[in-house]
């Protein structure tokens, strides 16, 4: 294979030919293999966004004034990579040592060699275009890195949010469809009281509401950067007017409300920003995880268990046994709850073991942190979509459930009383009959008082009917 031949302090090393990386990105990929991943896609896109923010202020305050072509060529390849279209380019394994130096490394030589290609200049060529002195102007690391994973961050999250609208619509939509399907309400999975399937469907979609309007408020959080701080917050090597012009574009470029940290030092060493975007996600996955479980268990059966919902078919259960289909939408979206459980443990282990003025174990929390907003948009998604949206409610089941259980016996609290009650439950089961068969036997209340009792309209009201002196209510 053709290759050229690329130097740097440490000595000389062949870089393919055709590949836009340069020598740190050779020897990055050498000294780290460990995930197996690149860069998350949207960090690739968003250090393009951020070089050519920093390309922009450059050409401003006078950089480049003698060679307009090369401006140009700079600012075209970053708004390539901006596009996702260098993506494929940047090669270096997720996980690395050096705070993400060998991540910046490759962009800006990947940015370097493409501009080159622009210019009709030969690979390498970096007398014309430097990785160092041109792409990485009056940047750092430290400062361009973190600003790259918060504008992907941000960007992820408000995909994160519309997928969690539209399953609490889809929530909603259910609350209404079945506002009318009385059922038994379980604690500590025993019979406890009567509600309706839509009022369970109500307390899903609340739960969505919260998390959609906490990962809303994460922005705020993630959209102070540090940008011109460089090395460790102090600007050094960055001119003043870069270090308070680069913010304004980059916030023009995006249409997000960047804004310049007040301590560049603190925003620099500190990641626990990280750690509290993380926490509200692991919260989501929380909310996912129960909601997953509560539709296993109530369409659990079908002719075995409670079955009082039914889940669309979306495949064949089991190779061995025949008609059998499993929640598998569920199933696959609470791995995903639970993985992003793992990830928040490993972002917040990274983000409290930074060491004075920097923290280098910012790839791991980019890792984290991106992966558990794709997880979670992905399960969002596909539980919307494929399950939620097509539910079902066995309504027969859920009567039969009501005449039968104890909880109709609660229902009728007010109206007959506690002792009366109890024994009603305990001979009912006794005796192996509905509770509504022994009221009605013992002419306690008429079918018709039973089934007002015992009503949608009844069972969610708040409050509930006085008792009547001598027993029944009216």
């Amino acid at each position: 294979m053709m290759s050229r031949i690329e130097r740097d302090f440490l000595g000389e090393l062949a870089i393919p030919e055709g590949r836009l990386y340069g020598i740190h990105t050779a020897r990055a990929l050498e000294n780290f293999p460990v995930s197996g991943r690149p860069l998350h896609r949207e960090l690739v896109r968003a250090f393009g966004q951020v070089k050519l923010a920093c390309a922009q202020t450059n050409r401003r305050l006078g950089a480049w004034k003698g060679d307009p072509q090369k401006a140009e060529a700079i600012e075209r390849a970053c708004l390539e990579m901006g596009e996702g279209l260098l993506t494929e380019h940047v090669v270096v394994d997720q996980l690395q040592g050096g705070a993400g130096t060998s991540s910046n490394m490759n962009v800006n030589e990947v940015l370097a060699n493409r501009a080159l290609e622009i210019l009709g200049e030969a690979h390498g060529s970096y007398g014309r275009v430097s990785p160092l002195d041109d792409i990485n102007l009056h940047q750092s690391t430290n400062d361009a890195y973190p600003t790259a994973l918060k504008l992907a961050a941000i960007r992820g999250l408000r995909v994160l949010e519309s997928k969690i609208v539209s399953l609490q619509e889809e929530f909603q939509n259910l609350e209404r469809r079945f506002a009318h399907v009385v059922k038994v309400g379980r604690t500590q999975l025993q019979d406890a009281v009567l509600t309706t399937l839509g009022r369970e469907m109500s307390a899903y979609a609340e739960a969505m509401n919260r998390d959609r309007w906490r990962i809303y408020k994460c922005e705020e959080r993630l959209r102070v950067i540090n940008l011109g701080g460089t090395a460790i917050g102090t600007g050094l090597s960055a001119p003043r007017d870069f270090i308070f012009g680069v913010t304004e574009v980059l916030r023009a470029n995006t249409s997000i409300g960047f804004a310049r940290a007040e301590n560049l030092i603190d925003n620099t060493q500190n990641a626990d920003v990280f750690v509290e975007v993380s926490g509200i996600l692991k919260a989501c996955a929380a909310s996912l995880l129960k909601i997953c479980s509560d539709l296993r268990l109530m369409a659990s059966g079908p002719e075995s268990g409670f079955a009082e919902i039914i889940l669309p078919q979306r495949q064949a259960g089991s190779s061995i046994m025949p008609g059998k289909v499993n929640p598998v939408i569920p199933e696959a979206a609470s791995q995903a709850a639970m993985l992003v459980f793992g990830l928040d443990a490993s972002l917040t282990f990274a983000c409290a073991s930074g060491s004075l003025e920097l923290n280098p174990f910012l790839p791991l929390v980019a890792a984290c942190l991106l992966d558990s907003i794709d997880l979670l948009a992905n399960a969002s998604d596909i539980l919307c979509r494929l399950c939620v949206a097509g539910i079902e409610a066995d309504e027969e089941k859920c009567k039969r459930y009501v005449e039968i259980s104890t909880a109709a016996a609660t229902a009728l609290l007010p109206v007959l009383g506690y002792d009366l009650m109890c024994r009603i439950a305990r001979r009912a089961r006794e005796e192996k009959k509905s509770v509504r068969q022994m009221v009605l036997d013992e002419k306690l209340l008429s079918a018709e008082q039973f089934d007002r009792f015992t009503s949608a309209e009844a069972v969610c009201s708040l409050g509930g009917a006085a008792k009547m002196p001598g027993g029944a209510g009216c």
